[in-house]
């Protein structure tokens, strides 16, 4: 249980990172500022890089330093702890710490704990620095521990509980950890892996660097120290903070290299040997001793709603993406143009009875262009009037240029048309590529295309099927199939349309419809395989997009997939029910439905976690 605040049980909802820092030594540097990522490593200042709180309205000096939040364990609630101090009174002025609570990262309620005013003996006391906020199972209590010096003694790192509402602290502060060879140590940061409790610290005054001690139990006083230094570096550092990465088992530690200006990112496996990974680490701004969190998709569009979203974070995405009615989108970004486009069908018409098709290019998923319509049955097909549905789209680099393969369903069979350009015109080939039932199938339509190049053969392959799944290779020319790969692959009898494939570390991944797209259970599963014609291995837990009823979500189905360009960042693009009002429009909310976007993670191995779907 004690690892839900690190990772553990909310990974399944994470969509990014907050990082919660001053800048410097300065009245105006000390006060707590956030900056976001989306995958660990780019980091962007929120608010211009001010202030997210008021340091002289929470602190009894003017200035805080050194915020560290912890997610709680009911996962909703933040507990954020700050050194109370400005550097300008002197590194021995400090003798408080603040202590704040909040259940969205943006409002919070706060306290001011004096140490020497609240407890006795404290007379000598010199300064109380960097406090952090762990979960301790043993006591079933949130543990509040910083450093502390008296008179002309070691810095030692204290605990004390905080009470319930953690607006105090419980009982007298007691000694947590010391090095055995007596000497100070400050800025310890404490997280859970496996049962072991790891504590980052610095040695304080004596060779200045990183530590390591361990223990089992928080309290015990039975600390394993480690001899070596942790930091990769030969500057002076403090103010360590450890976080696991969303989806995968490696751990980041990070430091302040303070005498730079700089932070130093490393990572491990085991949190015991370290690698630099300074050249994957961007910033646009320079902190000094912080946190890192992981949040989820909603704390993150709340914090961008809340000061802005940065120039470069990535898509701060608002659902719906496209204006109107539109559904089955396929997503494809385009090496040509570098830009990215959404190919779907057009929504609105009783009984899907529209007959053309459009695109929307985009420059960051965000802001979609009308590029207008592509592609009209009763102008561009000969073999087709009726029931425009559901295309995909491969982009192919050619001798001659970039050519463009656009399968389309039509009157219950698939066609092809090819285009120069993403956004057309397209061409249709001028007969149906699938009109046929594969050899032992029952039942079903030949609808929904999906087209897919397998990287490691680069043998290209159409699948296809309503009721079925079917799989066949292409031909070179990519507008005819080898009918003698023909070969049906359904998963099992959750499958009801819309397959679509991709490749990602070796693994290809199958995701398929269930239900009826009249249905507000239509819903996204999936399968996983080594090679592009299966077999096929189904999850435990395949169910990764569903309705959302408390958000007025339903209908969520019929998706593609989109990698941002060389990064590990997936999304995945799907229609639901035109909301708020698709859920009271009986059997026509089927085809009133609106395109979304939202971010797809995946665990370290490799499982889909559940898509959070947001409004």
């Amino acid at each position: 249980e004690s690892e839900n605040s690190q990772t553990g049980a909310f990974e399944d909802t994470y969509a990014g990172y907050l990082f919660a820092y001053f800048t410097g030594n300065n009245v105006d540097g000390e006060a707590v500022r956030y900056a976001v990522s989306y995958d660990g490593y780019n980091y962007y200042a929120l608010n211009e890089n001010r202030p997210v709180i008021d340091s002289k309205k929470i602190s009894s000096t003017g200035g805080v330093r050194d915020p560290h939040i912890l997610r709680g364990q009911d996962g909703r609630t933040f507990y954020m702890v700050l050194t109370d101090m400005t550097a300008s009174k002197g590194w021995d002025s400090n003798r408080a710490m603040v202590l704040l609570k909040s259940s969205d990262l943006i409002h919070w309620t706060s306290s001011i704990i004096n140490i020497q005013q609240k407890y006795s003996g404290q007379e000598d006391l010199k300064r109380v620095w960097a406090p952090q906020t762990i979960f301790d199972p043993e006591a079933g209590k949130y543990m509040v521990y910083w450093s502390m010096k008296h008179g002309d003694g070691p810095d030692i790192i204290y605990y004390a509980y905080a009470n319930e509402q953690f607006t105090g602290l419980e009982g007298e502060p007691e000694p947590l950890f010391l090095p055995q060879n007596g000497k100070s140590c400050i800025d310890g940061d404490i997280i859970l892996k496996d049962g072991l409790f790891y504590m980052f610290y610095k040695t304080e005054g004596h060779g200045n660097g990183i530590k390591l001690a361990t223990t089992r139990s928080l309290t015990s006083g039975q600390w394993t120290e480690h001899d070596d230094y942790k930091q990769q570096t030969a500057d002076a550092v403090e103010g360590s903070g450890v976080f696991k990465r969303i989806g995968s088992d490696k751990y980041i530690l990070m430091y302040d290299v303070y005498g730079k200006g700089k932070y130093q990112f490393t990572e491990s496996y085991d949190l015991e040997n370290f690698r630099v990974i300074d050249h994957e680490i961007s910033m646009d701004f320079h902190p000094r001793h912080g946190s890192i969190i992981p949040i989820t998709q909603p704390e993150l569009d709340g914090l961008l709603k809340k000061w802005g979203k940065p120039g470069k974070t990535g898509p701060a995405i608002s659902n719906p993406v496209l204006k109107g009615f539109f559904a089955d989108p396929d997503v494809l970004y385009s090496h040509k143009t570098d830009k990215y486009y959404i190919y779907p069908t057009s929504d609105g018409y009783t009984g899907w009875s529209g007959t053309y098709f459009k695109t929307f290019s985009s420059d960051d998923l965000t802001e979609w262009k009308d590029e207008g319509i592509i592609l009209d049955l009763n102008t561009d097909v000969s073999w087709a009037d009726r029931n425009a549905w559901a295309p995909c789209i491969i982009e192919k680099k050619t001798p001659g240029g970039y050519k463009y393969y656009y399968y389309f369903t039509a009157a219950q069979k698939i066609g092809v048309a090819v285009a120069d350009d993403p956004a057309g015109p397209f061409t249709d080939s001028g007969k149906p590529l699938i009109d046929f039932r594969p050899q032992g199938v029952r039942g079903g339509q030949e609808i929904d295309p999906e087209v897919f190049c397998d990287p490691v053969t680069g043998k290209n392959y159409l699948y296809w099927g309503n009721g079925y799944m079917a799989v066949a290779e292409l031909n070179d020319d990519m507008i005819s199939i080898r009918k003698n790969t023909v070969k049906v692959m359904t998963p099992d009898n959750t499958f009801r349309e819309a397959i679509h494939v991709f490749f990602r570390n070796g693994t290809y991944y199958f995701l398929w419809s269930e239900d009826d797209t009249r249905s507000e259970n239509y819903r996204v599963r999936y399968a996983m395989a080594k090679s592009p014609a299966g077999p096929l291995t189904i999850p435990e837990d395949n169910l990764i997009l569903s309705k959302k009823p408390e958000e007025g979500i339903y209908g969520t189905g019929h998706n593609s997939t989109v990698k941002r360009p060389g990064k590990d960042e997936w999304y995945i693009v799907y229609h639901r029910f035109y909301r708020p009002d698709g859920i009271r429009m009986g059997e026509a909310a089927g085809y009133h439905r609106e395109v979304c976007i939202d971010k797809m993670n995946f665990r370290a191995d490799g499982t889909i976690i559940p898509v959070v779907s947001t409004p």
